[in-house]
């Protein structure tokens, strides 16, 4: 009798082929895409409707005027010189880099669900290693953030049409690379939570804490890394980062999964 070997391109091919079943096949996805896109939509035409509208405070008596965008893409991003790190203001904290938030739930749910209802140990168990499952959980996590990334840049066109602001970009912008390096974050932050994820395995809610707390750290970063003016270091700052982040991260939660119980 001859058994066939499986090879490590087989299991992963096998296993990438399951997870994006699984994931595009699942609500979770389409909701968070669907919450993407309508998000810019709603931020864009309420802060242009409130524009100049003065909030006093009852107790300080101080004065709040609302400042609405300038342009529909600075809810993307905003240019090197513009970025104040030490702003809190709405058109600061209310943009694209929120999303990166939304990448711990997706990544939290999808993982957690696998462990759960016994998915990961039957998998285990059968014939799937450690190594496969961290890999094919961060590429296909990576795939589902840069939809909802995609999702929220086609609610800006949207939204910035609707509420009649410019699409207007300075001569050192390059939104292409802009855009381009965000979506290339999402691999530095997916490897992440996966970690997270994995060492919390069926409590979901102390990975999103685990991944809240450590995407806070990395969340003023974003800017600097992924500006509106980006250009082709920035882009590959952002892939190398990701690549050596999958890498070095990934390898840790395989010995998470190997050394601890799967239940």
């Amino acid at each position: 009798m001859k058994f066939e070997h499986i090879g490590f391109g087989k299991r992963l091919r096998t296993m990438l082929h399951v997870d994006f079943r699984r994931m595009f096949t699942q609500p979770l996805l389409y909701i968070m895409a669907g919450s993407c896109l309508v998000i810019p939509i709603l931020i864009l035409v309420m802060t242009t409707m409130m524009d100049g509208s003065v909030s006093i405070n009852p107790q300080t008596g101080v004065e709040t005027v609302m400042e609405a965008f300038d342009s529909a893409w600075q809810i993307i991003a905003v240019g090197s010189a513009d970025y104040n790190p030490m702003a809190m203001d709405m058109t600061t904290m209310c943009n694209i880099n929120l999303l990166y938030f939304f990448a711990a739930v997706l990544v939290g749910c999808f993982v957690a669900a696998d462990f759960r209802s016994g998915y990961a140990k039957n998998l285990f168990t059968v014939r799937a290693k450690k190594a496969d499952y961290v890999i094919s959980k961060t590429l296909v996590c990576f795939a589902g953030s840069v939809l909802m990334l995609l999702a929220f840049f086609l609610g800006t066109m949207l939204g910035g049409a609707i509420s009649g602001l410019p699409f207007d970009l300075r001569e050192d912008a390059n939104l292409m690379l802009c855009m381009a390096s965000k979506l290339l974050l999402a691999l530095v932050f997916v490897p992440l939570y996966l970690l997270w994820s994995v060492g919390a395995k069926q409590k979901l809610w102390l990975s999103l804490v685990g991944s809240m707390m450590t995407g806070m750290f990395l969340f003023m970063m974003i800017p600097m890394l992924t500006p509106l003016d980006a250009g082709i270091v920035h882009v590959l700052g952002c892939l190398a980062g990701g690549v050596v982040l999958s890498i070095g991260l990934g390898a840790i939660s395989c010995q998470i999964l190997k050394k601890t119980s799967l239940v």
